[in-house]
This record gives C-alpha cells, structure tokens and sequence, in this order.
C-alpha cells in the first residue's frame, strides 16, 4: 500500500486492512510488507502516512505491527500499561488525526493483560504512580458485576470500549472528527492464544 493509497481511504477500509493482516498472522502466511531498510529511508525522506491509530497495551506479547502484518510507517501506535489514556496519549491521537489525516483510532485490548490483572489484586496503596493506573483501571473492574473466572479478560473488554467512548467524546477535535466522518473509533480484543484480533465495538 502506498503513501497516496493510505490517503485515500477511509475508518472502515482501514479496519479492513488491519483485520485482513490480522488474519495473515493467525493463518501463519504473514507478508511482512515493507519491512526493510529500504522503505525506512522511503519514509524518512517522503515523511509518515499511517491509516491507522493503535491505542495498545505496553504488554511484550502484543505488537501491533506484527499481529496485523504491517509495514513502517503504517500504524500510528500509543502504547500504556493496559492501555490507558492520559493527556499526553490523548495529544498524541489528536496529532495523527489532525497533521498526518489518519482516519482509524483502534484501542486494543488482549487477554491475560499483566496491569487488569494487578489492579483486580490491589489492595494497598500502591508505591509510585502504580495507584494512577490502578484508578484508571477499577472502573472497569466494578463494571464486571459477578465474580468469575475471566474477570481480567472481561474486564479488559470493558475497559476497551470504554476507552473508545472516552475518545469519542474528547472534545473539540476527536469528537468533531467523529461527528463529521473523518474518523472512525473501535473498539478490540486481542487473543494470546489464537492470535485472533475480535472487535467489540466500533
């Protein structure tokens, strides 16, 4: 895909794009497109145009690039401990839509997420800044309203999508842009054993 095709495309052709590299990766048959030196030199001189946004979890197991086989200078990737957002992540989404015209915001959840499972075992107070992730982390928790066995997955759902909603009315700019159609915001989960990346909410 090149930088004038990336251009042209909208929220839900992106989606598409991801997922199809989603599937290449789970079916084991990854195209790696435009992964060497070369395309790096490309988009130094010639600048980046991602198609999409990737609100991520800083967790090892989950690269973005690889899981849905893209190239550099593809995916505009924000990664936080369970995927979070502060007014530096937010700023940094705002700059992809606005300066390099991305029109997918992706927030990704997986499963066995190491920061869902921390906040569900805190207690007591935490050292550092571990409670401000935590605090960011236990509403999502309380929305899981029975005790289960898959309470850090469902609620690492949750969080995803309440992030999306988060974005989706982060005003002026996010909010606009969805509004006016420049934009789309999903929502996903992402499963360590399949590899499978399902969306929850878009």
């Amino acid at each position: 895909m090149h930088g004038s095709e990336i251009n042209k495309i909208n929220g839900d052709q992106a989606l598409k794009r991801l997922l199809a590299g989603n599937a290449r990766f789970q079916e084991k048959r990854p195209e790696h497109p435009r992964q060497t030196p070369d395309r790096s030199r490309e988009t130094a001189a010639d600048g980046q145009r991602p198609f999409a946004v990737i609100i991520g979890c800083s967790d090892s197991r989950v690269p973005p690039d690889i899981l849905f086989d893209q190239g550099i200078g593809y995916l505009f990737v924000v990664r936080t401990a369970g995927g979070v957002v502060d007014d530096v992540a937010i700023a940094s989404i705002e700059y992809a839509v606005s300066h390099l015209k991305t029109p997918l915001i992706l927030v990704l959840a997986h499963a066995h997420c190491g920061a869902v499972t921390a906040a569900a075992a805190a207690r007591a107070p935490l050292e550092g800044r571990l409670g401000c992730l935590v605090h960011a982390i236990r509403p999502a928790l309380e929305q899981v309203k029975e005790p289960c066995r898959d309470l850090v997955d469902r609620a690492s759902k949750i969080l995803a999508e309440m992030i999306a909603r988060q974005l989706k009315n982060t005003g002026p700019f996010l909010s606009h842009a969805v509004n006016t159609g420049k934009i789309m915001i999903a929502a996903a989960y992402y499963d360590l054993f399949t590899g499978a990346v399902d969306i929850l909410s878009r």
